[in-house]
């Protein structure tokens, strides 16, 4: 089994067929055919599930490539180190449509960066951030858990060795324009939001409701808005008189004063969480940014688990 193995091996994982892999690492197609097939070879596994639509990671192939991905990783760091870059440190996050994650990730920058780094922050679907930590391409990832899914994706985080530590409690809102017809209210309820248009973040097509980032996302609305970047949540609220059910943590983003949140009737509580995998320790940056992450909610004042 060598480095340049598991170099071609998450390169097809990435690019999902052995032709891109091989023009993106600038080498033949063949020499990463047979590097596939001697690496499978030599493991005696199944690394990809081969079809005419690409070629897909085996579960086998799955967990294989988490710990390639850190040896290939881990190898970088040594090369950026020992090879003129001292310094160069690697870190990847990946979470729901979270802002204060954002805030918190930017404060690790600042204090860690040093002379070089490469931080990735990936705002991902539900069931992407699970994969990502699973496979360790982000050492942690942030979710939510509630009543509805926390069945689902407890047996899925379980399959997957990660643990979920909780990082604070909110009961479910909504964000409305200021100008919105219900802004006024104390609360609303589902039945109120009837006549308006739901936002809600894009789980794509195989990932069931339990992977949905808003509460209440099985029933069924006669207006929906399915978003991928939470930067346009605002215009639809804005321009639409649309709503998106949240924890109520208010964003920065959305437009000042522009958005507020009202409190959503729902017997319901959001627990917000990380999630790293049970077989890797974090590392110092890891432990870096959890501690600012705990800074950052703790300024907002918000209710910590018991």
């Amino acid at each position: 089994m060598t480095l340049q193995q598991l170099k071609y091996a998450l390169a097809v994982a990435k690019y999902g067929s052995v032709s891109l892999a091989a023009r993106h690492l600038f080498v033949s197609q063949p020499s990463v055919t047979e590097a596939l097939s001697m690496l499978e070879g030599e493991i005696q596994k199944t690394l990809f599930v081969r079809s005419p639509r690409g070629m897909k990671p085996t579960d086998e192939g799955r967990k294989f490539l988490g710990y390639a991905r850190q040896v290939v990783e881990q190898m970088r760091l040594l090369e950026d180190r020992y090879s003129g870059e001292s310094g160069r440190q690697y870190f990847s996050v990946s979470t729901q449509h979270y802002t204060f994650v954002a805030s918190a990730f930017v404060e690790l920058a600042k204090k860690y960066g040093g002379d070089g780094y490469e931080f990735s922050l990936l705002e991902e679907r539900t069931g992407k951030v699970i994969e990502n930590v699973r496979n360790l391409k982000s050492e942690i990832g942030v979710i939510y858990i509630s009543r509805a899914n926390e069945k689902v994706l407890r047996k899925l985080l379980k399959e997957s060795r990660l643990v979920f530590s909780p990082l604070f409690m909110a009961r479910p809102h909504v964000f409305l324009f200021r100008k919105h017809p219900l802004a006024r209210c104390a609360s609303v309820g589902f039945t109120d939001l009837e006549e308006y248009p739901c936002v809600t973040f894009d789980q794509g097509e195989e990932n069931p409701f339990y992977f949905a980032e808003e509460i209440g996302s099985e029933r069924s609305v006669k207006k929906r808005v399915l978003v991928t970047d939470r930067a346009a949540v605002a215009n639809f609220l804005m321009e639409l008189d649309a709503y998106i059910v949240t924890t109520g943590v208010l964003p920065s983003f959305l437009h000042g004063r522009d958005i507020i949140a009202v409190p959503l009737d729902a017997e319901e509580t959001m627990t917000v969480g990380v999630i790293r995998h049970a077989d890797r320790r974090l590392s110092e940056l890891g432990r870096a940014f959890m501690a600012s992450l705990e800074k950052t909610t703790d300024k907002m004042k918000l209710t910590k688990p018991k």
